[in-house]
């Protein structure tokens, strides 16, 4: 199958609409235990819901999509996608994800990190979790999320981001997605999410030795582990792309 570059840099803005949400995302949320942990749980939604792709607060935020098929009545999947660092959340749109989410009823939540990159490579956790947090508070009071189908990914930095953000927060997210991530390096574990990770065998900015020696450490965790090492470079290869849906889908 072709396959489409998938860098950690801006691409050039989809044709999809952006529909601008009138509301800021600032919700007032319960205090956190410390600065890794995530509150926002699903309630069933209390706003009007719009389809297709949606703004947070302003384009640079990032966006939700939402598929067409969407109904309020029947509690829908999300999966949560941090972007590498120098990118942005339009570096999705270069894959066909929305394509591969909609026959799932699969929403997809876009957050832009506050810094060129998530906020643990620069320090710690901190002012990305609480945006975050927001987004999801965001995206629940739209939308009907299955509060057993919450999933967390990225691609390189925000894939290592996913990994150690999402072991910690396992009692929101029952599945992460990870594809080329550098590092693992959770504060602590709650629950058991699944986990899908993939790698290129020539990828010239992350090792490819990376990969397998976290896949290792997460299975002797006790983490069930899906692990793809594919032929290429620092990519998302639209094939691993659809295995990646399929795989969330599926459980």
């Amino acid at each position: 199958m072709r396959r489409r570059r998938f860098l950690e840099v801006s691409v050039a803005h989809a044709s999809a609409l952006l529909v601008a949400c009138d509301d800021a995302i600032e919700d007032p949320l319960p205090a956190p235990s410390d600065a890794a942990t995530l509150v926002a749980r699903p309630h069933g939604p209390t706003e009007k819901s719009i389809t297709g792709f949606v703004a947070l607060g302003i384009p640079d935020d990032g966006f939700i999509y939402v598929p067409p098929g969407y109904t309020p009545d029947r509690p829908a999947p999300l999966l949560l996608l941090l972007h590498g660092a120098g990118g942005s959340p339009e570096d999705f749109k270069s894959l066909p994800l929305a394509s591969l989410a909609d026959p799932a009823g699969l929403l997809l939540l876009c957050p832009k990190s506050r810094s060129g990159t998530w906020d643990l490579s620069l320090g710690g956790f901190g002012p990305d979790v609480r945006f975050i947090d927001a987004a999801l508070a965001r995206v629940f009071r739209a939308y009907n999320i299955s509060r057993y189908r919450i999933a967390l990914g990225g691609f390189s930095n925000g894939a290592s981001y996913a990994l150690s953000l999402g072991v910690y927060n396992g009692d929101l997210f029952s599945a992460l997605v990870a594809f080329s991530p550098g590092f693992y390096t959770p504060p602590g574990k709650r629950g058991l999410p699944r986990v899908f990770a993939s790698h290129g065998t020539g990828d010239p900015l992350l090792n490819n030795t990376s990969t397998p020696q976290i896949v290792p450490r997460l299975r002797s965790e006790g983490y069930s582990v899906t692990y793809r090492l594919f032929d290429g470079g620092h990519e998302v290869p639209v094939s691993v792309a659809q295995e990646a849906i399929q795989w969330l889908t599926a459980g």
